[in-house]
């Protein structure tokens, strides 16, 4: 007989009751997707501040509709709803990719816009979702981090693990770790923007410094994050800055940046 997972569902709910009274947490041991779920009750007109966490995904996403999947106790995959009013909601993504990496260990490093990387290779990833209803605005924010080792799938390299940094890293235990700060973060996020957290992500940033290219075909040195969260690229013609979380950057290997 499988024992059940033990999640801190009650401990991360008192945790957050004082910030958001309404504020609920979920745990199902099976969903399509926890980002469309949480989409599909906002346009309903569901807006209490939810936390849904899914054992396991059949139809994860990811961002540019990437697939995520997700077995139980392999990761851990959840999504976050709040009603948020940011003036501006430029560098939403990095500013929770931030919050993860400082919750969960100093080697966490940052790829811009939207994924945790430990020595070059995908640790986790987060996609933002917005919806309006109603002259509302509801945000979901959807993270998906690996706990145990997985298979490349197909992939050049295998996805980093947590348990590569903490050995004894369970997902239950990685939810207790990140909830809490996450809604600090975003509640924070509201009032000041980005620009309070840019120099905390540069020092996480694994593309400042690199060589990079995008999708729309730009080449250039990743010079870190401007205060709005746009990538700065130093290329032939000047510095640029990317905005749209739609570019795919990716660095050059190592051993071929000097070239």
């Amino acid at each position: 007989m499988i024992t059940p997972t033990a999640w801190p569902a009650e401990t991360v709910w008192q945790q957050v009751f004082p910030l958001l009274p309404d504020f609920t947490v979920e745990v199902l041991p099976e969903i399509d997707s926890s980002n469309s779920e949480l989409m599909r009750r906002a346009r309903a007109g569901q807006h209490e501040p939810t936390l849904l966490v899914a054992e396991r995904q059949t139809a994860g996403r990811g961002r540019m509709g990437r697939v995520w999947q997700s077995q139980p106790g392999d990761s851990l995959t959840f999504s976050l709803s709040l009603a948020l009013k940011p003036q501006d909601w430029s560098g939403l993504s990095l500013a929770v990719g931030l919050s993860l990496a400082e919750s969960l260990h100093s080697d966490v490093g940052l790829k811009w816009p939207n994924d945790l990387w430990f020595q070059d290779r995908k640790l986790g990833g987060i996609l933002v979702e917005a919806a309006s209803m109603g002259g509302r605005s509801q945000v979901v924010v959807g993270v998906g981090l690996n706990i145990r080792p997985r298979p490349a799938d197909g992939l050049n390299t295998a996805p980093a693990a947590l348990t590569e940094l903490l050995p004894d890293l369970t997902a239950p235990d990685c939810l207790a770790r990140v909830a809490m700060p996450l809604i600090q973060t975003l509640l924070a996020f509201e009032r000041e923007g980005f620009a309070p957290l840019q120099t905390r992500f540069e020092s996480r940033d694994v593309l400042k410094g690199r060589r990079v290219h995008t999708s729309d075909g730009q080449v250039g040195v990743a010079i870190g994050v401007s205060p709005s969260g746009a990538l700065r690229l130093q290329t032939d013609t000047g510095v640029q800055e990317i905005h749209s979380a739609e570019v795919s950057v990716r660095p050059f290997p190592l051993e071929n940046e000097s070239r």
